[in-house]
């Protein structure tokens, strides 16, 4: 009788904290509309800045709220915060489509603002649709960023932030132990007087906490992909630290400006030396701007990675290892830097560039680089600023760098076709697959290691017009399937008539698999049991 009525204890706790779900719909939907009368429910559910602003004692770790299908007009604010252990899910339900959309009139200057803790945010988008100025040169334009992520640790995964008039995602000191991850970032930003603002993505950190960003999409940005950066001086505290950046893909920032423009920097314009830039790791990144890799000719200005911005706040403690790395003449500099790794990295550029200032590092030691490949298009590739350009073997007799590192010239430019495979963290079923074949020719693609269930069938998206399908079928025996990379389906995108498709010799894709449900045999589905 005891351990019976322990059992029942057990099964009434348990209920008591199980998991609760609640219900969103557009406050002006079609068919069923969210209330700030509601409670939740499906038959009474929330509009979206209701659900948002729910205190901890309705809504807690643990819980989920799901959005559903429909557009929801507005600018929205979160301050949803757990106060246990487990983090709040807001997510799209199911496959519904959902879409934040921040055209509206509103002096609110984000689509999405952040605050509260441990909440996670997945699958749906951030974005303007209708039509809207992108130039400060209109009366009425109005810069608005996508997401404004101010304080709190949250978790930002599967969601699409494009075509916003401004920063697409910014994450700001106050936000240590956030990550990042399976989003695409694309399209945000405007025209300004002198050149394209609005990054993909801006990030700090000022806790001791590891920021992590991985597996992102970011390319066609107005101004540059990431920064994990601060223009501030006169600062009192560090809060561009911390940060692991690792199997993105970025790539033509800066196109929709009318020029290319630097997909990652990593710096601080700290003129006191108190912020600086430092344990930053970038790994197994795929860092990318339109070049000609059959004639290397016409390489302009497209800096793909960048480290250090001025001599007063070298960055320190940054490795950089296993990337590719290609850009026009000034595709990688070193601005300054007072210690680093640069590891494993493929490397494509005019010149190896680096601040006058980086020269002590070098000779003390404090700048390791080794087992690079470079391709560059002079054989003295190596330029430190306003003192020597070098060859390789004269750079590695001089400072005792890059001892196992090869030089090449960009005319033997050559790398296997496949760049990257990567499993996205919330939809185990998708895959993000970046490709360089530098003659356009299509690429075939080996997933016999990632457990695909026999049989699945596929659909593939370039991820430029993310919502055609470019290719279809079920994977064959060898479970090979070969991706095209001439596409002539692309699509401008709106409000973007100067952006065009990467070239042909770059594809960066999303596959999605889905298993086949197998008919079950009359017999055995009644007398299973037996078998």
């Amino acid at each position: 009788m005891r351990q019976s009525i322990t059992y029942i204890f057990l099964f009434f706790a348990a209920v008591s904290f199980a998991q609760k779900e609640f219900h969103v719909f557009p406050k002006d939907g079609n068919h069923v509309k969210g209330s700030p009368n509601g409670d939740g429910s499906l038959d009474k559910p929330w509009d979206l800045q209701t659900a948002l602003s729910q205190s901890s004692k309705r809504v807690n770790g643990g819980d989920i709220i799901w959005l559903h299908k429909g557009i929801y007009n507005g600018r929205y604010k979160s301050t949803l915060k757990s106060v246990n252990e487990n983090f709040i899910t807001v997510s799209g339900f199911e496959d519904d489509l959902v879409i934040l959309n921040g055209n509206i009139e509103s002096k609110v200057k984000q689509v999405l603002e952040i605050s509260g803790n441990n909440i996670v945010f997945k699958n749906f988008e951030v974005t303007f649709l209708g039509d809207y100025s992108r130039s400060e040169h209109d009366d009425n334009f109005k810069a608005c960023t996508g997401i404004h992520h101010v304080s709190g640790v949250a978790k930002f995964q599967n969601l699409k932030i494009y075509n916003n008039p401004g920063l697409g995602f910014g994450s700001w000191k106050n936000t240590g132990g956030s990550v990042i991850e399976d989003c695409m970032i694309y399209f945000n930003g405007w025209d300004g007087n002198v050149r394209g603002f609005g990054e993909g993505m801006y990030v700090q950190n000022n806790s001791e906490e590891v920021r992590v960003i991985r597996n992102n999409i970011i390319f066609g940005n107005y101004y540059k992909g990431i920064e994990v950066w601060s223009a501030s001086s006169g600062n009192k505290g560090d809060f561009v630290k911390n940060i692991i950046l690792s199997n993105n893909i970025i790539f033509n920032n800066g196109v929709p400006s009318g020029r290319h423009w630097g997909n990652v920097i990593v710096a601080t314009n700290d003129r006191e030396a108190i912020n600086i830039a430092r344990n930053i790791k970038l790994n197994n990144n795929v860092l990318y701007h339109n070049v000609d890799l059959l004639t290397h000719k016409k390489l302009g200005n497209a800096s793909s990675l960048a480290l250090g911005f001025i001599k007063q706040a070298p960055v320190e403690n940054v490795e950089v290892a296993n990337n590719l790395i290609i850009g026009q003449n000034n595709g990688f500099s070193i601005m300054p830097a007072k210690s680093l790794l640069f590891k494993n990295n493929i490397v494509y550029t005019g010149y190896i560039h680096l601040d006058k200032t980086t020269k002590p590092f070098l000779e003390t030691g404090k700048l390791s680089l080794a087992d690079n490949i470079y391709y560059t298009k002079k054989n003295k590739a190596f330029r430190i600023l306003k003192h020597k350009d070098y060859t390789l073997s004269e750079w590695q007799n001089t400072f005792d760098v890059d001892k196992e590192s090869e030089w090449k010239h960009l005319k033997d430019f050559e790398i296997k076709p496949v760049l990257k495979i990567q499993k996205l963290s919330s939809k185990p079923n998708e895959f993000n697959v970046a490709l360089l074949e530098k003659n356009g020719n299509d690429v075939t693609v080996d997933f016999s290691n990632y457990n695909i269930k026999r049989n699945s069938s596929f659909k593939i998206y370039d991820l430029e017009n993310r919502n055609k399908v470019v290719k279809s079928g079920t994977i064959s025996k060898n479970e090979k399937i070969t991706f095209p990379m001439s596409l002539k389906a692309f699509e401008k995108p709106l409000h973007n008539t100067i952006a065009i498709k990467t070239a042909d010799n770059f594809g960066v894709y999303r596959i999605v698999f889905e298993e086949k449900k197998q008919k079950r045999n009359v017999f055995k589905q009644f007398f299973g049991w037996l078998f």
